[in-house]
């Protein structure tokens, strides 16, 4: 489901700009009930004490509150390509999906963006690897000094391969994503009980925070496992913290239901639903806060503060558009050839 409606009066590289930085501030904020998730997925905490704030308390009284943000500098690093690539890749599937009379269904359409996602995610897959490896290491006796030395030593030691553990997890876990969102999606009417095109800027926060627990919990099992595979290596201590032996994903997947119950899979559960009400509040008010900005320095609102549209300024011109139109008052001339009116 689109978070935000495309607004022609950005540039893309103003959208992708302010959605960098938007999700770079939302993944800050909630790093401790990420790595809260992983570890909970890992295994890391297995026999300790239970609960979103147990791997938190453990990781903040050995290794120091520091220890809370581990990973998070390669997770945010690799938003900017990820959701280059993800647009590039949406971009195609819409027109792929697109009939002759350029409609696209919605079922179609949320396809287009879970194939978009899980092309990006395989993309840089390798960064995400090395999120969870970051994360799953005892800071005071680390393994990896940094993002570049955690790649260079996972592919001396381990091949190029090894970078992609746990990659088929991200394509089958597309499936219950997609099946997620359609479901929500064709109940939000009987949900707030209106038409879609009159629901509130509340509402639309409200469906993208259910849209996210029911999407995110079918697709966790996936998540579970892949994050054993990330961890899983002999050259780490206690081969990475996984409470489970296993030789593939099938095969994980059958020792986490012989060890923990069906259950198990679900490990971490918690944590990843606590985070979305936050993670998904900052990155609306980040991201309209960064567009306001970008749509005051193009000229179409009168403050950064406010969305007071500027008099007598065209809101249905392209950027492009609106610069040659003001240059022309006041030189008399313009450079594009095509009529800007």
């Amino acid at each position: 489901m689109a978070t935000w409606r495309r607004d022609g009066r950005l540039t893309g590289s103003q959208r992708l700009l302010c959605a960098g930085l938007a999700g770079a501030l939302s993944l800050s904020l909630t790093a401790p009930l990420e790595l809260a998730t992983v570890l909970a997925q890992v295994g890391v905490v297995r026999g300790r004490a239970r609960g979103p704030w147990a791997a938190g308390l453990r990781v903040w009284r050995i290794e120091g509150p520091r220890a809370l943000w581990k990973g998070n500098a390669v997770a945010c690093l690799r938003l900017f390509p990820c959701s280059a690539v993800q647009l590039a890749a949406y971009r195609k599937f819409v027109v792929l999906f697109t009939d002759d009379l350029g409609h696209i269904s919605q079922w179609s359409s949320i396809m287009a963006g879970s194939l978009a996602g899980m092309v990006s995610t395989i993309v840089t897959y390798p960064t995400d690897l090395i999120k969870t490896r970051l994360i799953v290491q005892n800071m005071l006796e680390p393994s990896y000094r940094g993002i570049l030395h955690a790649f260079s030593t996972i592919y001396q030691q381990e091949g190029f391969l090894a970078l992609y553990r746990g990659v088929s997890l991200t394509v089958l876990g597309a499936l219950p994503f997609s099946a997620g969102s359609l479901l929500v999606y064709m109940n939000l009417e009987k949900i707030w009980n209106g038409p879609r095109d009159r629901f509130s800027l509340l509402q639309n926060f409200a469906n993208v925070c259910l849209a996210a627990a029911v999407t995110q919990t079918l697709s966790f099992p996936f998540d579970t496992v892949k994050r054993k595979m990330q961890a899983q290596s002999p050259y780490l201590p206690h081969g990475g913290g996984v409470d489970v032996h296993f030789s593939g994903a099938v095969d994980c997947f059958r020792q986490i239901v012989k060890a923990q119950g069906v259950l198990g899979l679900w490990n971490g559960l918690a944590a990843n639903l606590l985070k979305i009400v936050p993670y998904f509040g900052v990155m609306f008010g980040t991201f309209e806060f960064c567009k306001r900005i970008c749509l005051y320095q193009n000229g179409y609102i009168m403050s950064p503060l406010s969305y007071k549209l500027t008099p007598g300024v065209d809101q249905s011109l392209k950027p492009q558009e609106l610069r040659e139109l003001n240059k022309f008052f006041k030189t008399g001339q313009l450079k594009s050839k095509k009529p800007t009116l």
